[in-house]
């Protein structure tokens, strides 16, 4: 299976590696919006290409795994790209799939293609754990945690305020919520009681720090719905201590059973990573696979990890995998 890659940034990178772990995959090529003579990539041999190029390399390339931001990249890139290619992407705008769905749909069936939005962690694998969870357990509550681990979003927001010269960001989990949820007493929970935020600020010399952490504490959508810790630090501390990308979290479904609902049952499904978007690639990677094979059975149009059998995943035949797996 031969992968390409848009864009040449932590995911793409990750992407690389992971494509280095597949051995039926092999990177073909990677697109980039810089000056491609400034791109090292670190597979040797494979060639380097601007965007504006993409359309020449559409026969060399099996899925194109697309990794821009959801903010303003992938809505626009996984139609574009959908036209030349079999594409995937890990949109997650949760609000927005729906339209970016419909959007990518029209293009991949009009052109033939196997497009797949939305894939990577949550959304993504924990998605499907709700999904299987509320299947299993109509009678029951959803519960979502994530953390510990830096919010990039949040992290940017930080950055955005006056006198902040650099910040991270890290999204905690309560763990009397969670203590309370694993019970089985299905509790009623506000955003504050479910997840603390924690900041680390590097501040311009002069800065007013009091104001910086008033303005991080009281920012709408973001810090105002949290408790909110602030910590001043160095420059040194920032890059020696918090220059990783960890995350994960817990998917958690608690629910009754028995005729009477007298049994009480707790489905709980959970991710520690020490690099957010290392595994994160490494899911696109696997469903990049489904993607070429949905294709090849003439599959087209848009597709979610809800619409895609678990086989399809694996390098495995059935036969292997019913033999060593079921």
């Amino acid at each position: 299976m031969k992968i390409g890659i848009l864009g040449y940034g932590n995911l793409g990178r990750g992407v690389e590696a992971a494509v280095k772990q597949n051995p039926d995959c092999e990177l073909t090529a990677v697109f980039t919006r810089r000056d491609p003579s400034t791109v090292k990539i670190l597979t040797e041999g494979v060639p380097v290409y601007n965007v504006s190029d993409v359309e020449k390399h559409k026969d060399e390339v099996d899925v194109l795994i697309i990794c821009g931001g959801s903010a303003t990249d992938l809505p626009k890139q996984t139609p574009e790209y959908a036209k030349y290619f079999n594409v995937i992407d890990s949109f997650d705008t949760h609000a927005k799939i729906p339209e970016h769905f419909a959007n990518v749909d029209k293009v991949a069936k009009d052109f033939k293609h196997t497009a797949l939005i939305s894939c990577g962690w949550d959304p993504g694998l924990f998605s499907l754990n709700r999904l299987y969870a509320n299947c299993i357990l109509p009678n029951g509550k959803d519960y979502t945690f994530w953390g510990k681990g830096v919010s990039q979003g949040h992290s940017d927001a930080i950055r955005r305020i006056e006198g902040v010269k650099d910040g991270k960001q890290y999204t905690i989990p309560v763990q009397a919520a969670l203590d309370a949820v694993r019970s089985g007493s299905n509790p009623d929970l506000t955003t504050r009681q479910k997840h603390t935020r924690e900041c680390f600020v590097v501040a311009e010399e002069g800065a007013d720090k009091a104001r910086i952490e008033k303005e991080i504490k009281e920012m709408p959508n973001y810090f105002a719905d949290y408790d909110t810790t602030v910590h001043f630090i160095s420059e040194e501390e920032l890059k020696k201590n918090h220059s990783g990308i960890p995350h994960g979290g817990f998917v958690i479904r608690s629910g009754k059973t028995g005729w009477d609902n007298e049994f009480n049952n707790v489905i709980e499904y959970s991710l520690k990573l020490d690099s957010n978007p290392a595994f994160t690639s490494s899911v696109l990677v696997a469903y990049a696979r489904a993607v070429y094979r949905m294709n090849k059975e003439g599959q087209t149009g848009c597709k979610t990890v809800f619409d895609v059998a678990p086989a399809y995943l694996s390098p495995l035949s059935g036969e292997e995998i019913r033999a060593h797996l079921l």
